[in-house]
């Protein structure tokens, strides 16, 4: 696969490859299989981060036939442990050994005759299911109580369930049951072209568009070999930026709302819908979608007035966020909140400014730059607290790093086309990757002999965060989950997908 370092492994080898991998200073991304021929054995693949600038370390293993199982790496990678879960509910892999061998994606009563991520599984065909009672982990004393929450919750919140097990207003564990509305977005891609696959991929998740398009088309581009003109590089990092700022925006007026700042919450969504009224005139979509293709842009985009109305919006934002900062009511329900330690942030997959408030320095638009990133300069912003108020702050750096970057890419904005031609050969595999609002997104995108999209692989932020989440709940209180979740700034699509 292009832009990583492969090895191919035998289904023995790969503890030890990734055990290496782990004692070389690496951080397994993600796991994922798919079947190269329908009825074939599938193939199961292990990415990983390594060092800044350098390709991304993937291994490769084979299985000799269809019900060979693998050994779990979840006791030792524990991150690995849900995409494990994930290729037993879709691929129809045992990992022997699994310290949770039961169901994540699929829902008790799912009954598919065959892995819903095998091509022969028809797209169209919805999966078997009759119900059955649900399976909790056991509770043992007397005083301890258990609260199912959701799936429908209060206020605008998307479908998920949080099982609490308490004491009074103590809870001792938390339990997310999350996928009531998998989509099934993945086997959506097979048989697209390149070219509608980015429509699929921009509405995985709706406050993300553009950080899913655009790692979805690098990862085409990287398989075709296509390099882009540097003008749509410019502007991707605009659209990339614009997208972050109202959602971090968005994401202070929310917390504000668990806090009960009502005047922080009316200021900060305002904020942001202003923001999204910039991307309505600029590019004709309040969510920037549309826009982006794999080769570069849809078409040009005229930015001109866009460095003025920028100008005029941050003194704004600036005097709402030291507000934020000054207002103790607001701050006393954030500071120690949800503490998040840097170890356990590192080995269950933390993301974004989630790992950055726990005091893990990684950002792909400096380690691995892509688009212009690598012409501009930015700062990564990193706390060591690993609290609520941490991950709060860790964003309002963001907001002043998006408006930087936005104001020195239209300063040296070039011209020239947005678009290069893009041809997509059979059997071509690429990787693609983007920092979104909410942590790392990676694509991994295999064609076809026809050239068509054969399996298409999504990493998604909310995905690796929902899995910490649970961390930073248990031993605290009722009164703090809903500040807690909020600064997490979770998406139940972005996890569904």
């Amino acid at each position: 696969m292009r832009a990583t370092a492969e090895q191919i492994l035998r289904p023995d080898e790969v503890p030890q490859a990734c055990r290496q991998l782990a004692e070389d200073g690496a951080r397994l991304q993600m796991a994922y299989a798919w079947f190269p021929e329908p009825g074939e054995p599938p193939e199961v693949l292990y990415l990983a981060d390594r060092k800044p600038h350098e390709p991304f370390p993937l291994l490769r293993c084979r299985l000799s036939s269809t019900d060979q199982s693998l050994p779990s790496l979840a006791t030792r990678i524990p991150l690995l442990g849900w995409y494990e879960r994930e290729m037993m509910d879709l691929c129809g892999i045992t990992f022997h050994g699994h310290p949770e061998p039961y169901p994540l994606v699929l829902h008790e009563g799912a009954r598919a005759p065959i892995p819903p991520l095998d091509p022969r599984y028809p797209g169209d065909q919805l999966i078997p299911f009759s119900a059955e009672p649900w399976q909790l982990p056991p509770v043992e004393g007397g005083d301890v109580q258990v609260l199912p929450f959701g799936p429908v919750r209060g206020d605008v919140l998307e479908s998920a369930q949080i099982v609490f097990y308490y004491v009074g207003e103590a809870i001792l564990h938390c339990h997310p049951r999350l996928f009531f509305k998998h989509r099934g977005m993945e086997k959506r891609f097979e048989g697209l072209s390149p070219a509608l696959g980015v429509l699929l991929a921009e509405r995985i998740s709706g406050v993300d568009s553009v950080a899913h398009s655009l790692a979805f088309c690098q990862a085409v581009e990287t398989a075709c070999d296509c390099e882009i003109p540097e003008r749509a590089k410019y502007l991707r990092v605009v659209l990339a930026e614009m997208e972050r700022l109202y959602n971090h925006l968005h994401y202070l007026g929310h917390l504000c709302h668990t806090t009960t700042l009502k005047v922080g919450e009316a200021q900060g969504k305002l904020l942001a819908e202003q923001c999204k009224q910039l991307n309505g005139v600029f590019t004709g979509s309040r969510f920037l979608r549309g826009l982006l293709k794999p080769g570069g842009l849809r078409r040009d985009l005229d930015l001109e007035a866009l460095p003025h109305r920028l100008r005029r919006l941050e003194p704004e934002i600036m005097t709402y966020m030291q507000s934020l900062e000054t207002t103790n009511s607001h701050l006393d329900r954030l500071i120690t909140t949800g503490h998040l330690p840097q170890q356990t942030a590192f080995d269950e997959g933390a993301s974004g400014p989630i790992k950055r408030a726990s005091g893990i320095d990684r950002d792909l638009r400096c380690n691995h730059p892509y688009a212009a990133y690598d012409r501009l300069a930015m700062e990564i912003p990193v706390r060591t607290e690993g609290d609520a108020h941490a991950r709060a702050q860790v964003r309002m750096e963001e907001i002043n790093n998006s408006i930087s970057l936005l104001l020195q890419a239209l300063d040296d904005m070039p011209q020239g086309p947005v678009e290069a031609a893009l041809s997509a050969p059979p059997g071509a595999e690429g990787l693609g990757w983007c920092e979104g609002p909410r942590g790392s997104i990676y694509y991994c995108v295999h064609l076809d002999g026809a050239g068509k999209l054969a399996r298409v692989k999504v990493k998604s932020a909310s995905f690796s965060n929902w899995r910490v989440f649970p961390f930073t709940v248990h031993d605290t209180n009722m009164m703090d989950y809903a500040i807690n979740e909020a600064s997490f700034g979770l998406t139940m699509a972005g996890c569904d997908r």
